[in-house]
């Protein structure tokens, strides 16, 4: 048997979550019925001085009880380099606070096991590492370039756009190919950033839904299908989508197959990708969902395969 482990969870304000949808939660819950002692904090809380990383941190208790859901001890000064494990889970904007974020944990990495590895997390957006896979994708265009954009819709007319570093579907348009908006969320969005955008051929098929299957250490273990709510052609979850039971097919597997043995060599042992009508659309490696809703339809609870990858490389 594993000793309890000291792991350290960076991540959003515990006050903040939904106990009854947060992955993170699940992996603490976990965590501490195996034995192991938690800490809390912010990524603002997190420190490098006199050759240290550091990070000001609450022990903390966790029970699934809706309004009495954690119990933080006394805060105090983690040397991070004394932990066993660090769980990098703020949500995205994968910003430079978040690049930052990356490069200070790296420093204590891998004897402290941070989870995902922060120098393979910041090397994989999930917008962008997922362009390694071409021949898995829908077309897909990354650019400012008016004129390349103009010639990607005049050849499919039914478009996706959206920024590469966003999170949670947020700025994500279908335009049709009736719809005069193109030129103005251009300027639009060329006024706010200097990043390029995505663009790709929109999927019917996403009517049927747009499902997240969960890999862990490379190998799928999980999925579940989230239908988008009406009138809407995002299916997350928190904009309405519905999630229902699934199965993976065989194009699925196959898509697992090919880019498994990539996640495990780059240390990312909790990935959740996208999967439209047998296209992948996104690798997410930041903070990945869906544990708590395969546990409600499959009844696996996955966030126990996460702890037995992480006490393996203990």
């Amino acid at each position: 048997m594993t000793r309890g482990l000291k792991v350290a969870v960076q991540m959003d304000p515990m006050e903040s979550i939904g106990i009854d949808g947060d992955s993170t939660f699940v992996l603490m819950l976990e965590a501490q019925a195996r034995g192991h002692a938690l800490w809390h904090y912010h990524a603002r809380d997190l420190t490098f001085a006199h050759g240290q990383v550091r990070a000001k941190a609450h022990p903390v208790t966790v029970q699934r009880k809706k309004g009495d859901h954690f119990a933080f001890g006394t805060r105090e000064v983690l040397d991070l380099s004394t932990m066993d494990v660090v769980l990098m889970r703020q949500d995205p904007p994968f910003d430079m606070s978040y690049i930052t974020a990356s490069h200070v944990l790296e420093m204590i990495h891998p004897k402290t096991l941070v989870v995902n590895d922060p120098a393979s997390v910041r090397n994989a957006p999930e917008k962008l590492f997922v362009l390694n896979y071409p021949d898995l994708m829908p077309e897909t265009l990354v650019t400012l370039d008016r004129a390349e954009i103009a010639d990607f819709r005049a050849r499919h007319g039914d478009i996706i756009v959206k920024p590469l570093f966003g999170n949670g579907g947020a700025g994500v348009f279908h335009l049709r190919p009736e719809d005069s908006n193109l030129n103005s969320l251009l300027e639009m969005w060329g006024e706010r950033s200097r990043e390029p955008l995505m663009i790709q051929q929109y999927l019917p098929a996403v009517r049927s839904g747009d499902k997240r299957i969960i890999l862990i250490d490379g190998v799928p273990m999980g999925a579940i299908n989230r239908v988008p709510a009406a009138g809407e052609s995002r299916s997350n979850m928190h904009v309405g989508g519905r999630p229902e039971k699934s199965e993976l097919t065989e194009r699925e597997r196959e898509i697992c197959a090919r880019i498994g043995p990539d996640l495990k060599a780059r240390g990312l042992i909790f990935v959740g990708i996208d999967v439209i009508g047998g296209y992948l659309t996104e690798i997410n490696v930041t903070s990945p969902t869906g544990l708590q809703e395969v546990a409600r339809f499959d009844g696996v609870h996955l966030e126990a395969a996460i702890w037995d990858a992480i006490e393996a490389k203990r």
